[in-house]
């Protein structure tokens, strides 16, 4: 278990996943304002209430529309030329080299690779999530090649008073002249011999299969499983394990994203298993669920007012409201505390389940949006699922099972505590 531990800290702090992690996260407002666009944009009736219906009344059929799909343009459409910049940028600052230089190098680099239509245009389905494996490994091995030479002083050095950003840009012009055409090499090999780009060759052998197994259930319950598994240890499960599941499940909510701006329905756009998926659905209130967690605390503990766990849950409730549980887990705590062990992890994973179960069968609509992580539960419920009650009706169903399990849990810690006082 020690072993583990190591090596999931050792991950963890793994420079190249460290800087994915953090340029996924850094172009995060832009895909949340950018499915928020098209969410409105297809926004179903509330009662006799049409939305949509209203808004072409005022600015014509469909031209209000235009705004939505505007924001889109400048957010999911070019998803893997944002990532390119944002890793490259976010590693290159670990390196303590200059960011901004490898970012522009690794976007005019990504913008090389991607092929032309014939009307003489860049083909705009691999500027977005089609690009993005693409785009995560350019930034960090042109980064890495824009390292070398930095420290190896393959550099124009220029003299003292001149302004810094003079100064900045000309040290990278070297390494962007070798690196751009290392890369224009590479390209017109890539013509020659694959006669494909290297977006198809890298989507076709590896971006697509791993999507596929991306979604499934048994996939979706590894993540459960081992994000909560190391949230026990006190790793931050969701961080570590962010940067590898990001780059599978964002082009699939993206996909469905497409789908449902084209008209599709909720129920009928195909990826179940998204991180939206996950966060609405199974991360209530946080890792484990923590949301039912104090629910269950609050019923089992109604007359001792300063109870332990009940002060903790008090504290903890606010925050909690809002998908924040750090007091709960290290406050309760949860953290290498045995008897909440099981619960912990088996009840996201059950949840894990239903929700599966629950989506696939076409009892609940399949997410269309992404929203802030923050987003309290119910309010998610509906968004995600294109404005619908069954998605806060699968809410109520996940938190009522997740309570219920928890309490005999909380039950058997009241005794534990109660017993070591009396003793």
């Amino acid at each position: 278990m020690n072993k583990f531990i190591e090596i999931a800290g050792r991950i963890g702090s793994q420079r190249h996943l460290v800087a994915v992690r953090d340029g996924f996260v850094a172009i995060m407002p832009l895909i949340i304002v950018g499915s928020l666009a098209i969410l409105i944009n297809n926004f179903p009736p509330f009662g006799s209430f049409n939305f949509v219906e209203w808004m072409n009344g005022i600015f014509g059929d469909g031209n209000w529309q235009a705004v939505g799909g505007s924001i889109w343009n400048g957010t999911f459409a070019v998803l893997g030329l944002l990532v390119s910049f944002s890793i490259a940028y976010n590693l290159a600052k670990s390196y303590d080299v200059d960011g901004l230089s490898a970012g522009l190098i690794s976007a005019g680099g990504f913008i090389m690779l991607v092929p032309w239509t014939e009307d003489g245009g860049l083909n705009a389905a691999w500027l977005g999530t089609q690009g993005l494996f693409v785009g995560i490994i350019l930034a960090l091995v042109l980064t890495e090649l824009f390292r070398i030479l930095i420290k190896s002083k393959m550099t124009i050095k220029m003299p003292e008073g001149v302004p810094e950003g003079v100064t900045r840009s000309f040290k990278a012009l070297i390494p962007a002249v070798i690196i751009l055409i290392i890369l224009g090499f590479f390209q017109a090999l890539m013509n020659v011999f694959a006669e494909q780009s290297v977006f198809e060759v890298i989507f076709n052998v590896i971006q697509e299969p791993l999507q596929g197994l991306g979604n499934t259930l048994p996939a979706a319950m590894v993540v459960s499983f081992l994000n909560h598994l190391l949230w026990f240890f006190g790793l931050h499960g969701t961080n570590i394990i962010g940067s590898v599941i990001e780059p599978l499940y964002l082009p699939l909510i993206e996909q469905n994203l497409d789908l449902f701006k084209g008209g599709m329905s909720a129920f009928e756009v195909p990826n179940i298993v998204t991180k939206p998926f996950l966060d609405s659905f199974v991360f209530m209130g946080g890792s484990g669920t923590t949301i039912a967690l104090l629910i269950a605390i609050f019923i089992v503990i109604r007359r001792e007012k300063n109870h332990p766990y009940r002060q903790v849950a008090k504290l903890s409730a606010p925050a909690g409201l809002f998908n924040i549980n750090e007091p709960v887990i290290f406050g309760l705590p949860i953290v290498l505390n045995p008897a909440m062990l099981i619960p912990f992890i088996l009840i996201p994973v059950t949840l894990t389940v239903t929700s599966y179960i629950a989506l696939a069968t076409g009892l609940v609509p399949r997410t269309v949006a992404i929203l802030p992580w923050t987003t309290p539960p119910i309010l998610s419920g509906y968004l995600v699922t294109g404005g619908s009650w069954r998605g806060i009706a699968l809410q109520v169903f996940n938190l009522t099972l997740a309570v219920l399990m928890y309490i005999p849990f909380i039950m058997a810690g009241v005794r534990t505590l109660r017993q070591r006082k009396e003793g």
